[in-house]
C-alpha cells in the first residue's frame, strides 16, 4: 500500500519502514517572516518532521467569527517546502502553556465543567470550529501531495477525563471532514491516563522527558502492537512569573533522546524551538502537587523552553547535542545551518514622554460601562486577555471597617476615593488598611493568564465572588472592561488624549518613538518598569513583569523598520523612569 499509513510494528512510507524524527514548532508563537528560518533550522538538525498544535482561542474570537485560520496552512505549505512531513495536533484543548489551553473564553465561561465531554452545547462548538480548521489541514495531507502525515484526537485527555463518548465523536468528526491521514492519542505513560485517553483503533503515543523503556513498556501493556512513538519528548521545561528560570542540563536530555531511539521508537522533540507568547497569550498553571489545584503561576512571555534552539532561533548546545543523537538515523548527510536573522543594527532608545491615565485609555478604548447588581466576569464581559474596572461605593457614614474581594482571579490594584490603597491577589484578598463609609473603591482587575493544564482549566477570571465590606456584599458594582486586542488599531490607539499632567510614574499609557539604524532581531530593556504590555509599531511583544526570571522581551527583526518606531508601553502599577531601550539580542546559550 503506498503513503503514509501505521503498521503492525513501525511506520511505513510506501511500503517501507520509516522512523518519525519530529520537532514541535508551534506557528502561532513565531513571527511569519521567520517560519522558513526556524523550519530550516529543525532540518539541519537532524529532524524529518515538524509538529504544531492548533490554537482555538486564537483563530474563532467570537462563535463563528474565525480570524486568520489560513495561517496554519500558510504554516503546513512553508513545511512542505522546508522537506518536512507534518503532525497536526489541532485540540480542541491544547494545553501548550496556552491562555485557557487554547479553548476559547465565551466558550469555557458558557459551558464550564462541560467542556471537554460528550455536552451537545460544547460539541456543537467543537463541530463548527473543526468543520472550518480541517479546510486547511485536508488538502495538505500526505496521500494529497501535501506534508499532513498525522492528525491528533484531543491532547492528554487521559490527564483531565474519560470520556469515551467524546473522544470517539471528535475521531469519527475528523474522519466525517475528511481527515484520511492516520489518527493519534497521546497521554502520560500511566494506567490511568491510558485508560482515560486512548481510543480504540486509534495509535496511542505517550509523553514523557526520561526512562523512556519504563514508559514504553507501561505502553506496551495497554497497546502490544503499533509503532512506538514519544509525541512529547519534554527536553527542557517553561517558566512561572516570580520563580527560577529552569534548565535541562544538554547531555542529560541527550542521553535520554537516545534512549527513545534505541528502543526503536520515533520521536517528536517538545520544544524543538519555543517561540514567544505574544500578545498576553501566555497561560498559567495551578501548583498544589498532583491535583493541581493551588496557588496560581502564570507563565511568562518567553516560551524558549530551554529548548534546542533558542527563543532567538540560535543552536545550543543541546541543539548540537542533538544533532549527533540524530544524525546516524537520517537518510544522507545532515544539512548546513541557515543563515542567522538579521540582528540589530545599534542600541537605541525610546523616550516615552506622551502619557495617559488609565481612566482615560479605559473610556477611549474599553468596552461598555455599566452597572450590575454583582460583580461580573471577565468571561461576562467578553474579556479574554485584558483588565477590567469594578466601581464600587461604600455607602456611609459608618465607621471604617475591612474591605475584600472574595473569589478574586487574579490581581486587583485597588483605589479608595483616587488614592491607591494597596494590591490585592487570591492569596491575599484583603486591603492593609478598613475602609470607612461614605467611599467610592476602584478596582483595577488583571488576568495574569488563565488556566491551561489540570482540572481547573477554564476557570473564570475577574472577581467571582464579591467585594466585602467587613462581612456585607457591596451592591450595584459598574464594571467596564479593556481587551488588549483593542490596541491593534493604531489609529484608536493614537487617539487616546494624552494628559497635561506630570506623569509622575503613575499606572498609563506610555508613548514614544526609537530611532532605529540597521533592524534586526532585538530585545526590549524595561529596566525600571513594573508590569504591563509593549507594542512596538502596533505589534504586541507580549506581558513583561519586574518578578522576573524573564527581564527582557523579544523583538523579532521583521516588526522594527529602519527610522522611526513607534513604541506604546501600558504600565499597570507604576515606573521609575520613561524610557525603555531596543538592544542586541543577549549571548548565545550554552
Amino acid at each position: 500500500m503506498n503513503g503514509f499509513r501505521v503498521g503492525e510494528d513501525d511506520f511505513e512510507l510506501d511500503g517501507r519502514p520509516v522512523r518519525l524524527l519530529s520537532g514541535a514548532l508551534h506557528y502561532f508563537r513565531v513571527h511569519e517572516a521567520q517560519w522558513g528560518h526556524r523550519l530550516a533550522m529543525l532540518r539541519a538538525m537532524g529532524l524529518n518532521c515538524v509538529e504544531t498544535y492548533v490554537p482555538w482561542n486564537l483563530h474563532e474570537p467570537h462563535p463563528g467569527e474565525f480570524s486568520d485560520v489560513e495561517a496554519l496552512g500558510r504554516f503546513l505549505d512553508a513545511a512542505h517546502e522546508a522537506g518536512l512531513w507534518a503532525i497536526v495536533r489541532p485540540g480542541p484543548y491544547i494545553c501548550a502553556e496556552w491562555e485557557n489551553g487554547g479553548l476559547p473564553h465565551w466558550l469555557t465561561g458558557a459551558v464550564g465543567a462541560r467542556a471537554r465531554t460528550r455536552d451537545t452545547e460544547y460539541l456543537g462548538h467543537v463541530d463548527r470550529w473543526f468543520g472550518r480548521l480541517m479546510t486547511e489541514v485536508v488538502p495538505r495531507q500526505h496521500d494529497r501531495g501535501g506534508p499532513v502525515i498525522m492528525v491528533q484526537v484531543e491532547n492528554e485527555y487521559g490527564s483531565y477525563g474519560s470520556d469515551q463518548v467524546y473522544l470517539r465523536h471528535l475521531a469519527d468528526l475528523l474522519r466525517f471532514e475528511g481527515v484520511t491521514a492516520p489518527l493519534f492519542t497521546s497521554d502520560g505513560p500511566e494506567d490511568h491516563m491510558l485508560t482515560g485517553g486512548c481510543v480504540p483503533g486509534v495509535l496511542a503515543t505517550a509523553n514523557f522527558g526520561s526512562q523512556a523503556r519504563t514508559a514504553f513498556e507501561t505502553l506496551r501493556g495497554h497497546r502490544p502492537k503499533g509503532p512506538l512513538m514519544c509525541m512529547e519528548f519534554w527536553c527542557g521545561w517553561f517558566d512561572h512569573w516570580g520563580a527560577e528560570h529552569v534548565v535541562r542540563d544538554a547531555a542529560d536530555a541527550a542521553d535520554a533522546l537516545r534512549e527513545i531511539l534505541e528502543c526503536g521508537a520515533s520521536v517528536n522533540l517538545y520544544m524543538a524551538h519555543g517561540g514567544t507568547n505574544f500578545a498576553g497569550w501566555a497561560g498559567a498553571n495551578r501548583g498544589g502537587g498532583a491535583l493541581h489545584d493551588g496557588v496560581l503561576e502564570p507563565d511568562v512571555t518567553s516560551y524558549d523552553y530551554d529548548a534546542p534552539i533558542d527563543e532567538f532561533g540560535r543552536p545550543t548546545e543541546k541543539f548540537w547535542r542533538f544533532r549527533e543523537v540524530l544524525a546516524p538515523y537520517a537518510q544522507g548527510p545532515l544539512p548546513e545551518l541557515p543563515a542567522p536573522p538579521q540582528q540589530l543594527g545599534a542600541p537605541a532608545a525610546a523616550d516615552l514622554s506622551r502619557w495617559a491615565p488609565l481612566s482615560a485609555v479605559m473610556e477611549s478604548l474599553g468596552g461598555p460601562d455599566a452597572e450590575h447588581a454583582v460583580p461580573p466576569t471577565f468571561e461576562e464581559l467578553d474579556v479574554d486577555r485584558g483588565l477590567v474596572r469594578y466601581t464600587v461605593t461604600v455607602p456611609g457614614p459608618r465607621r471604617p471597617y475591612p474591605l475584600s474581594v472574595r473569589g478574586l482571579r487574579d490581581r486587583a490594584v485597588v483605589y479608595v476615593d483616587g488614592v491607591r490603597a494597596g494590591v490585592l491577589t487570591e492569596e491575599e484578598p484583603s486591603l492593609p488598611e478598613p475602609v470607612a463609609g461614605h467611599a467610592r473603591v476602584e478596582l483595577w482587575v488583571e488576568s495574569l493568564g488563565r488556566v491551561n493544564y489540570g482540572p481547573r482549566t477554564g476557570e473564570t477570571k475577574g472577581i467571582t465572588g464579591g467585594v466585602l465590606h467587613e462581612r456585607q456584599y457591596l451592591h450595584g458594582v459598574r464594571a467596564q472592561g479593556l481587551r488588549l486586542d483593542a490596541f491593534s488599531s493604531a489609529q484608536a490607539v493614537r487617539g487616546v488624549p494624552a494628559s497635561s499632567e506630570a506623569a509622575s510614574g503613575r499606572p498609563g499609557l506610555y508613548r514614544g518613538t526609537a530611532e532605529v539604524h540597521g533592524p534586526g532581531d532585538a530585545t526590549l530593556q524595561l529596566p525600571s518598569w513594573t508590569r504591563g504590555f509593549v507594542w512596538v509599531n502596533g505589534f504586541n511583544l507580549g506581558r513583561y513583569w519586574s518578578a522576573g526570571p524573564q527581564t527582557s522581551l523579544f523583538v523579532p527583526g521583521p516588526v522594527l523598520r529602519e527610522g522611526v518606531n513607534e513604541v506604546w508601553v501600558l504600565e499597570l502599577e507604576g515606573t521609575e523612569g520613561e524610557t525603555v531601550s531596543l538592544a542586541p539580542v543577549p549571548p548565545e546559550r550554552q
